[in-house]
């Protein structure tokens, strides 16, 4: 049985013990939760969480305009779910196993972005000219502008490009590698939630690429985060790109499970 609410916080109370249950497949989840006790504002959002047999083992949130989103549940609490939401799930985002049964139900989507979550397990930096550091304020303007190139890239924005940058300057969550004194590439590192923090989105502007930059700041946000951040790192990659995957494996991150991200027309 689902069960519905626009509070988070009566949300957490229920659903959260659940999701630490498993903090690496629910990383987006409790992300999401640690972002709107920062502060993040969210409108009409609506959360839910699905019983069986008086325990909770399910969950689900709309934080609009962002996708809905599928924390790891059983199969069978997805069609219940669907029907729950009026059927209106014009984006959704989860498990693999749990979108093929949103596809099942309510047919083919328009598009769909097949992920794999990765975890990091032995980091290992690579040989890269430049330097790691905090982005700063006055990296603002770059930052917005890659933030943006990175939605169009990709086709699946963030919102507004320049409110995701200013809240996560504000969190201390954005770092860049330069070379030469200038920056060639950046990479956000989430705050931790159940002990796990979130690499991405990592972007390098096209006329920096294939020098190892995207790796070198992949692996310095990893030092930064299991310097004191968190203890377990994880991110995802878009399967369609087999060279953003070559790179993250070959600094340590592993393959831990698929996702999906589906739209309807």
């Amino acid at each position: 049985m689902w069960t519905f609410t626009s509070d988070p916080e009566e949300y957490a109370a229920v659903a959260e013990p659940f999701l630490l249950g498993d903090p690496v497949g629910n990383t987006v989840p409790l992300t999401v939760l640690a972002n709107l006790r920062a502060g993040m504002p969210v409108k009409d959002p609506r959360f839910g969480w699905w019983t069986a047999g008086g325990r909770v083992r399910g969950a689900a949130f709309r934080t609009p305009p962002y996708p809905v989103g599928l924390a790891v549940m059983p199969v069978e609490a997805v069609a219940s779910l669907v029907e729950a939401l009026g059927r209106d799930l014009s984006t959704v985002v989860g498990p693999v196993e749990l979108t093929d049964e949103v596809v099942r139900l309510l047919g083919p989507p328009a598009r769909t972005v097949s992920e794999r979550l990765y975890r990091l397990g032995t980091l290992r930096v690579p040989d890269v000219p430049g330097r790691g550091r905090l982005a700063a304020p006055a990296d603002f303007p770059l930052l917005v502008s890659w933030y943006q190139a990175f939605g169009d890239e990709v086709g699946l924005g963030e919102g507004d490009a320049a409110e995701r940058v200013a809240q996560r300057l504000t969190r201390r969550e954005l770092f860049v590698w330069e070379d030469g004194g200038a920056p060639v590439s950046l990479a956000a590192l989430s705050q931790a939630a159940g002990g796990v923090c979130r690499v991405g989105p990592v972007y390098t502007p096209p006329s920096c690429r294939r020098r190892g930059y995207g790796a070198a700041i992949t692996a310095h946000v990893s030092q930064a985060g299991l310097a004191g951040r968190c203890e377990q790192l994880v991110l995802f990659t878009d399967l369609a790109n087999p060279t953003s995957n070559a790179i993250y494996q070959a600094i340590g991150y592993e393959p831990v499970s698929d996702y999906a991200h589906i739209t309807y027309a």
